[in-house]
Order: structure tokens, then C-alpha cells, then sequence
């Protein structure tokens, strides 16, 4: 954020501090030199560290934060911290010389007020997120020249529940505060409940993430970081042994998005039994460390494997080579048996894909179970049957047990067309390993995942809501500590009964639950975005494996404008005209780069082979399994919620927006100005972007300009 001096000797010192259930209330420091102006600098931040303890529903949070004064003058200040609607600060611990500061807090009147002073003084509007909430304030003295001045802060608040989901927030965006990374953020949650928790789901962040039954924890760590979104947790309960949460959002006139939850619960514990060949790539180009790693990759899979499994091992190069003719049941004998076959495998001659998956796949029988192929190859086919296209039809016909087939590619060599075409029409994934990365960490990891399968073949029904444009397209099979994320667009309202239908144990099982569909909700406003990310890479998925389709492309360049998202075809087809690259906040000056990596995506894109052709891949299949909002990949876009602003000409402006909208002009800091942010408080997280800012919002039209 850009300092500017102001009236008299006031220096503002900005940066975050705090959490809350609802919102984006961030803690600031307001500080000065007395007697003496000065051209005003954030202060950075030590370390950022926030513990939350949750029982049935009553979160409570402590803060631990340090901040930093590398100026060579004492500071006086004024920090303040916007309350959460429900919060009720239960410590703040702060001394100064012995003695303990006390703060007051202040009712949203007299809050909003002390909001809009110091937006009008400091012309940035970056604190109308926060008007219309209750404030926490206290003086601090000394901040100490080269020194730290540590805040401790409690509170509790009771959270919201709806369904089975509770929601907490934590508001981490602090890029705008902060001047440099913070050195340590960590946020730490530990939930207590009395019905049954089922799952944990962060669509901000990646956490790790643990449930036993009435108890579930969760983390996030980062050094060296400036967060810029706000950390958001999601956890659902259900006295149902298989749990189904559901989060909508919609707007007016429109259809839907709902994301769902899906997650075994209670039925941890009754793994399934079941079928899994392993298929291993023997050809000379194996030889030496990616064999090695591969096979103690195997040893592990084979010895992990659960007793009622039955499985097989398959070795191939221009022959073929397996460890029985059949499935054999897992016991002491078949494992030594099976690792003393892997440890005698060699790597000779060439490739043959088509007959060793075909082999694998003639073995599976019993429909009931889990059906699995576990593939590892470094090349393409280049023995036997070479053409993909006749690969792809012999395994379309040949699995009629419906198996998934799990493809590893290693190395640089593999054909990863192919690779993720057999991966996609068999209901698996690929996965590649490149050369200076371990194999045996990245199969035997993935095989943990696998290798206990709690319910298969799942199915959903809808009832009276009509779905459509659900990802992921063909739902998987749900393993041990796994939980499933299907997100899609929805016609219709109400209640409805939603039933799910699967094998656990090897019989067909049903759960039917009963949950409402939203007409009007704008509270889970990060689905669409996630939303449109999957459906980006399966549409990207669908370009790279059957070629380019006008119609494809044209959505994916629709999605990518309206959502933020950078594609290859955005920069071929949007930013290729100078005009264009102005209009969705492109420079000139970045448009090459932006160009080079276009190039780059598209030529792995139409390449089968090398590193480029890998990397695509890897980035199409996370957009299909996404389940984050990723961060803008320019500095030029922002996300605020379901919408996405582009900067041009200095000005942020909706995706929504069209130029022939007439759009009302408002004044920034002006009297109607902060009448509007009263009478629409919904449009102060919009205004927060800038002081030049054109917006859509409920049907109306705003342009916020300078006087």
C-alpha cells in the first residue's frame, strides 16, 4: 500500500492482526511521532500466530502477534481491532512499563465514525470492509525505536450452524498492510463436538487436517509469506455413518452453484476389499535409478496390501511377465512370492503398452469389489500396438469390469497424451514423475491414499433439483481419511432428498439424505470460482486429448474473462489486440510475458512428449481436482468475493460490467460517498479495492472518481 502524508504530525502505520467468524475485520495499529510530521510506513509484522479452540460451536481464539519499529524514534499509536458481530473480547494483553493497557470498545456508531476519519485523512480506502462493526481500541506507548511490541488477544464467539456445516473465519489479508513477507503465520484449530464431525474443508488453504469421531484438528503453516486472502474453514457433523453436507450459493435470477461434501465418517474402519494389479514398466530405458525406485516403490504397495485383498504384479518390455496367472489372495506366501518376482525383474528391450494392460485387465472378475491398475512406464509404446488411438479402443473394450487405471508416467520421454487419455476414460488419474524427482516417495504416497477403499461405484440422485456442469464428471471411489468435493450448478429450490448409492462391503448400500437448495444466498461467494476452475480443466482436458473445438475454446475464454482465470487461450484469443489487453488489465508492457507464457502453455499443449507436454498435464489435473481459490496470477486482476476486477486505466473494473451500462457517479470521500456505504453497506468490500473503481452491484451501476 502506497504511504501518504496527511493533516498535521499524524503517521499511520497499517497492518493485520486479527480473526473473526463473518467478515474482514483486520487489527491496525495507528501510529505516531509526537511534534514531529513524518512521511508515514507500515510496520512490518514478526510473526502472526492464532490458536482456536471450538466446542460445539463456542470458538474461542487467542492472538499472538509481534510487531516491529526499525525507525530510530519512539512511537505513540492507537491500535484497533473491528469486532466480530458476536465476539466478546475475554483478554488483551499488552504492558507498558510495568503496567497493563486497557481498551474500550466502541458501538458501531461511534466505529464507523472513527472508520471514516481515518479513511477521509489517510485517502485510502482500505478500511470500508470494516465500517458498520463494533471496535476494540487502545492507546499504546512507547512502540519502541528498534524494538518489538508484543499484543496478545482473546476472544470467544458463538458460530453460526446451517445444516450440519459451521463456518470460521479468519481474515488473513494482510498484503495491503504489511510492507515485507511476515516471517511466520500459523493458524492452529482444534473443534470439539457432540455429534459426530465428518469432515474439515479449507477453500482458501491447504491444511492438514485430522477427524476421530467427536474430535477433529487442523493447520496451516507458512514462513516468509504475505498472506492476501482470508483463511476460511468449513466443518461438518451428521449422526449419518456416511456424511453429506451441502453449500449453495445463487443469485437472483439465476441458476445455482452448490459444492457438496462427501465423506465416509463412521464407516472408517470397514476398508472393502480389494482388486489391484500393479503394472511395471521393464524396458531398457528403465535401467538403473528409476528402475531401483520403482521397485521398492512396489515392495512397499505389496506389503501394505490388507488381508482379503487379492492382487497380481505385472512386469512387461517387448514381453510380458507376471507374478501368477490370476488374482491370488494376500498371505505371507504370496508376499514373500511377489517382492522375490519384483527384485528378479530387469530392464530389456522395448515397450509394449496395449498387451500388458490388456493382460492386467483380463484377470479382474468380481464387479462388487474395487477394481484397481496401478501403471508405471518411462516411454511410449513402441512394440506391438503403438498407435494411441487403437490403444485407447482395445482397453475401452477389454475393461468390462470397469477397473481404474492409475497412471504414473516417469521421466520425459512418456507420451502424456496417451497417458492421460487411458487415465480419463478408465476413471483413474495421471500423475507424472520427473528426473529429478524420487518415484518410490510418489507411488508409495499415492498408494496410501488408495489402499483402503470404504465405498465404490458411488452414484448420486438429486431428486426434484435439476444438476448440471458437476465436477468431477465421473465421481471416485472414497478411500480412508479422504473426503469427496463435487461442485456443480443447480436448477430449482427447496428441500429435496438427495440419495447416494455405492458398495461398502461388497454389497450395493443406500443413503438418503434430506437438505435445501437455496433460492437466494450469497454467503459461500467463493464456489463459483472454483466452480469455474474445474470446469476450465476439463475443457482444457478435452482440447489437449481431441484437438481444438471452436466451441471449446470460446467457453474456456468466456470462463477465464468473466472469473480471472489465466488461460493459454486468454492470452492468445483476448490479449492479442492491444485494445483488448486494456480491457482486461493487461499493460502493453506485460502482454509479451504474459504472450511468452501463452506460447509456452499452448506449445505443451499440442506436443505428447517433453517436459512442457508434462507440465500441462500436471497443471490440468490439478484445475480438474481443484478445490482452492487460487490467488489472481496477475498483479492486475483482483478477486473480491464472486467477482473479478480488472485494472485499466487505473481504474478497477467489474468483469460485469459492459460499456453501454451508465453507470452513477459518485465522488470518492465525498458526503455521498459515505451515505451510500450506509444505505449499501454490501458495496464496502467493493470500495475497499481503490479510489478508482466501477462496479455492479444489485442491479445498479457505480463509478467511484476522484474529486
Amino acid at each position: 500500500m502506497r504511504a501518504k502524508i496527511f493533516t498535521g504530525m499524524l503517521v499511520i502505520f497499517i497492518f493485520s492482526i486479527i480473526m473473526v467468524n463473518l467478515g474482514f475485520a483486520d487489527g491496525m495499529m495507528i501510529g505516531y511521532i509526537p511534534s514531529r510530521p513524518s512521511v508515514p510506513k507500515p510496520l512490518p509484522i514478526k510473526y502472526h500466530r492464532v490458536q482456536v479452540a471450538i466446542d460445539n460451536q463456542v470458538a474461542s481464539t487467542s492472538i499472538d502477534q509481534v510487531f516491529k519499529n526499525d525507525s530510530d524514534t519512539d512511537l505513540e499509536g492507537t491500535y484497533i481491532f473491528p469486532l466480530p458481530e458476536t465476539a466478546t473480547i475475554t483478554e488483551f494483553a499488552m504492558y507498558m512499563d510495568g503496567k497493563k493497557i486497557i481498551g474500550e470498545i466502541l458501538d458501531k456508531d461511534k466505529a464507523r465514525q472513527e472508520y471514516e476519519d481515518i479513511v477521509r485523512k489517510m485517502k485510502d480506502p482500505a478500511l470500508l470492509e470494516y465500517v458498520g462493526r463494533n471496535m476494540f481500541k487502545a492507546r499504546v506507548y512507547p512502540i519502541p525505536k528498534h524494538g518489538e511490541k508484543r499484543i496478545e488477544l482473546k476472544y470467544q464467539e458463538t458460530l453460526k450452524y446451517d445444516a450440519g456445516v459451521c463456518n470460521y473465519i479468519y481474515p488473513l489479508n494482510t498484503e495491503k498492510f504489511s510492507p515485507v513477507p511476515l516471517e511466520e503465520v500459523a493458524i492452529s484449530v482444534k473443534i470439539k463436538s457432540k455429534i459426530a464431525i465428518k469432515s474439515l474443508y479449507s477453500p482458501s488453504h491447504k491444511i492438514d487436517a485430522k477427524i476421530d469421531g467427536l474430535n477433529a484438528s487442523c493447520g496451516y503453516e507458512e514462513k516468509n509469506v504475505t498472506p492476501d486472502k482470508d483463511f476460511v474453514l468449513y466443518y461438518t457433523v451428521s449422526d449419518q455413518e456416511m456424511g453429506l453436507n451441502l453449500l449453495c450459493y445463487r443469485k437472483p435470477k439465476e441458476n445455482g452453484y452448490f459444492l457438496m461434501l462427501l465423506s465416509p465418517g463412521q464407516l472408517e474402519g470397514q476398508a472393502i476389499n480389494k482388486d489391484i494389479i500393479f503394472v511395471l514398466d521393464t524396458s531398457g530405458s528403465m535401467k538403473g535409478p528409476k528402475l531401483w525406485q520403482a521397485k521398492e516403490a512396489l515392495r512397499f504397495c505389496v506389503n501394505s496390501l490388507g488381508k482379503g485383498d487379492k492382487f497380481n504384479v505385472i512386469g512387461f518390455a517387448t514381453n510380458i511377465a507376471s507374478y501368477r496367472n490370476g488374482l491370488v489372495d494376500v498371505d505371507d506366501k504370496n508376499i514373500k512370492g511377489a517382492t522375490e518376482f519384483i527384485d528378479r525383474l530387469s530392464a530389456t528391450g522395448g515397450t509394449d503398452i496395449d498387451s500388458a494392460l490388456l493382460h492386467a485387465l483380463k484377470m479382474f472378475t468380481d464387479v462388487k469389489k474395487p477394481r484397481m491398475v496401478v501403471f508405471l512406464t518411462d516411454g511410449e509404446p513402441t512394440t506391438g500396438v503403438i498407435e494411441p488411438e487403437s490403444i485407447i479402443k482395445d482397453l475401452s473394450a477389454a475393461n468390462k469390469a470397469k477397473a481404474r487405471i492409475f497412471v504414473f508416467g516417469v521421466g520425459m520421454d512418456v507420451n502424456s497424451h496417451l497417458l492421460d487419455k487411458i487415465a480419463e476414460d478408465e476413471r483413474g488419474i495421471s500423475q507424472y514423475v520427473l528426473p529429478n524427482e524420487n518415484i518410490e516417495i510418489t507411488v508409495s504416497s499415492f498408494y496410501k491414499k488408495i489402499s483402503e477403499p470404504l465405498i465404490s461405484d458411488i452414484n448420486i440422485d438429486f431428486g426434484k433439483i435439476v444438476t448440471s456442469d458437476r465436477y468431477p464428471i465421473v465421481l471416485p471411489d472414497i478411500f480412508s481419511g479422504s473426503q469427496l468435493v463435487l461442485l456443480g450448478r443447480y436448477d430449482g429450490d427447496g428441500p429435496t432428498a438427495i440419495t447416494l448409492t455405492g458398495y461398502v462391503n461388497g454389497k450395493e448400500d443406500k443413503f438418503v439424505y434430506e437438505d435445501t437448495f437455496l433460492n437466494k444466498g450469497t454467503s459461500n461467494d467463493f464456489i463459483p470460482r472454483i466452480w469455474a476452475t474445474r470446469k476450465i480443466g476439463y475443457l482444457m482436458s478435452q482440447i489437449r486429448l481431441k484437438g481444438e473445438n471452436r466451441e471449446l475454446v470460446d467457453e474456456v475464454v468466456k470462463l477465464s474473462k468473466e472469473y480471472g482465470i489465466m488461460t493459454p487461450y486468454t492470452s492468445f484469443l483476448v490479449l492479442n489486440k492491444e485494445a483488448d489487453s486494456s480491457r482486461w488489465g493487461i499493460e502493453k508492457s506485460m502482454a509479451s510475458n504474459v504472450m511468452d507464457r501463452g506460447a509456452s502453455y499452448k506449445a505443451g499443449m499440442e506436443q505428447s512428449l517433453g517436459k512442457n507436454a508434462i507440465e500441462r498435464s500436471k497443471d490440468i489435473v490439478e484445475m480438474k481436482a481443484s478445490s482452492i481459490e487460487e490467488r489472481p496470477s496477475l498483479s492486475t486482476v483482483k478477486y473480491v468475493g464472486d467477482k473479478t476486477f480488472y485494472l485499466k486505466d487505473k481504474v478497477w473494473m467489474d468483469s460485469e460490467y459492459k460499456d453501454e451500462m451508465k453507470p452513477r457517479e459518485i465522488k470518492y470521500l465525498s458526503e455521498e460517498y459515505f451515505e451510500l456505504l450506509k444505505q449499501r453497506p454490501g458495496l464496502g468490500k467493493y470500495f475497499a479495492i481503490g479510489n478508482k473503481i466501477i462496479v455492479v452491484f444489485e442491479g445498479e451501476c457505480y463509478k467511484v472518481i476522484e474529486e
